[in-house]
């Protein structure tokens, strides 16, 4: 069977993206290990997983009823995250806005039969990967970021890792 592997994320615009990098250098360059490339940013609503490919329509057509009320996100630290050993640029708070779309597409996945993650969603970007342990550190300046939709999105594994590809906007 031909399958995929997706997830629900918010993905940046070029703009957001720059915006992000000025942040985010100004922190992550104390960090040892692996930098995600920029053009993999992006903000994990729900993860899939391995998905049928045959199915993906029909996803995608369940993810086009999803109104998002348009919501800012705040990223005002950069964390160490043990198990998966990353720093994630992180928000502190999950606006209602946002908890509303992570709830409606867990509802999707849900219908479809998946098992939704059970933890609390926390909004974050990686943005190093095997890192090496460090202390929290608060951003003295926020990067701010404005949303008003999302994506379904394929992991497309390739020689020189894994690269993310929008499959709808």
């Amino acid at each position: 069977m031909n399958t995929k592997r997706l997830f629900f994320a918010l993905w940046p615009d070029h703009r957001q993206r720059d915006r992000l990098r000025d942040v985010i250098n100004s922190v992550a360059k104390t960090v040892e290990g692996r930098f995600v490339d920029r053009r993999n940013w992006h903000v994990t609503l729900v993860f899939i997983g391995t998905f049928p490919a045959n199915r993906v329509p029909y996803l995608l057509e369940r993810a086009q009823e999803i109104q998002v009320e348009p919501f800012r996100l705040n990223f005002d630290r950069l964390e160490y995250w043990a198990r998966p050993r990353v720093a994630s640029l992180s928000a502190a708070t999950v606006p209602a806005e946002l908890q509303q779309l992570v709830d409606a597409l867990n509802g999707i996945v849900t219908d479809l039969g998946l098992e939704p993650e059970d933890r609390v969603y926390r909004p974050h970007i990686t943005v190093v990967r095997n890192a090496r342990h460090f202390t929290t550190e608060r951003l003295t300046q926020r990067a701010t970021t404005e949303w008003s939709s999302f994506e379904l999105v394929e992991s497309v594994p390739g020689p020189g890792g894994v690269s993310y590809v929008p499959l709808k906007q």
